[in-house]
């Protein structure tokens, strides 16, 4: 039972929740319930963390937040023997640009580029989706790997 104590604390300490470890969820924060959502995911000690809109509903802070977390955890496994690869459902365009080594772009729900994110920045067709009439329907996947090919 001590071991599974000890657990909860490394990981609340790793999403930065340590100082709330007394308090139910409920009573947390948005964006403290998403990090304890992270949380909850990493207990589980995944290859692959799937993230579906991590920063939606957030103020700019939260996500600031939320993103150092993630860079954080990518950057504690990178050099591990279990390394972490994160696939980001995001709509948050400066997140996912932060966040991703590689990115698609869908477009009412068809796959219009993946590549690295300069290259992304650069793409005429996601460019013309983005500042056309089809902003709305942009859904953007970041594949975000490290110590594995995606």
């Amino acid at each position: 039972e001590h071991a599974l104590f000890d657990a909860a604390a490394a990981i609340l300490e790793q999403i930065g929740l340590q100082a709330r470890g007394d308090s139910l969820a409920g009573n947390l924060a948005h964006g403290e319930q998403r990090q304890l959502e992270v949380g909850l995911a990493l207990a589980t000690n995944p290859k692959l963390l799937l993230l579906d809109e991590p920063m939606a509903g957030m103020g700019p802070e939260e996500s600031e937040r939320m993103i150092a977390l993630v860079l954080g955890l990518k950057a504690q496994r990178a050099g591990s023997d279990n390394p972490l690869s994160v696939l980001l459902v995001e709509h948050d365009m400066d997140a996912v640009f932060r966040l991703a080594d590689r990115i698609s772009v869908l477009v009412q729900g068809r796959l219009i580029a993946t590549d690295a994110p300069a290259s992304i920045k650069r793409n005429a067709e996601v460019r013309k989706a983005y500042l056309g009439d089809e902003l709305e329907d942009t859904h953007v996947d970041a594949h975000s790997t490290h110590g594995a090919s995606a």
